[in-house]
């Protein structure tokens, strides 16, 4: 996945349907565990948490993962403020401390890079961020796969999104891999996995693998006019 449109795939296209985003471990073989992922099938984009790492640690890591992701055509998105990305040569940013700081990374970056924003809580929240104008509004906490379903109020944000705003959402699963089912059937353009793919017993080529056939088989066309 390359520039900024992050439904496109190394120019192929794709049946226009949910798509799979994966959340980069903090701990583990964390370098192995996502290339295993990456080898599993379609993944638009890698978002790559800074967990309890140190500014100077995440740097080093995020080098690493970044080279890597985007060898298997995903885009690379990197989570903090503005300097974390101007260090480095990564697709994005996910800004999920406030509008300021959206709005600071929007005029930095736009439209060169993917600027994508979470925090959202409610419907305020996610219409304030929609007038601002990000790439993509993630529902969700990145690490908030604690249970086996994604969160209720996160597919109803989606499915009251996808009615009304083009902006794509991003909606964090469960930690079981079948939620990307009901996070599809709201219509979202993006399913968050986490602990679903990269602590799955059969390993993360597997699941990614696993995780798109789901979403072949239940996942909506994203169609505007689909009948």
């Amino acid at each position: 996945m390359t520039d900024k449109n992050i439904n496109e795939n190394n120019g192929v296209e794709l049946e226009n349907r949910c798509r799979v985003i994966l959340i980069a471990p903090t701990n583990g073989d964390v370098v192995a565990n996502v290339e295993a992922a990456l080898s599993g099938g379609d993944v638009a984009s890698v978002i790559v948490p800074m967990g309890e790492m140190s500014e100077t640690h995440y740097r080093v890591h995020a080098i690493k993962l970044v080279s890597i992701i985007q060898a298997a055509g995903a885009a690379a998105i990197l989570v903090g403020d503005t300097q974390v990305l101007g260090r480095n040569e990564a697709d994005g940013l996910f800004i999920a401390s406030g509008p300021d700081n959206l709005i600071e990374a929007l005029e930095k970056f736009s439209p060169k890079k993917i600027i994508g924003f979470g925090g959202v809580k409610d419907r305020h929240q996610a219409m304030m961020a929609g007038d601002i104008g990000p790439d993509f509004v993630f529902f969700g906490k990145l690490n908030g796969d604690i249970k086996p379903e994604p969160h209720h109020k996160n597919i109803a944000l989606a499915e009251w999104w996808s009615q009304l705003i083009s902006i794509p959402c991003v909606v964090m699963s469960g930690s079981d891999l079948n939620s990307v089912i009901e996070i599809a059937e709201s219509r979202a353009d993006f399913v968050a996995l986490g602990s679903a793919v990269f602590d799955n017993d059969k390993g993360p080529k597997v699941a990614v693998s696993e995780a798109n056939a789901l979403l072949e088989k239940y996942a909506p066309s994203l169609l505007q006019d689909d009948e």
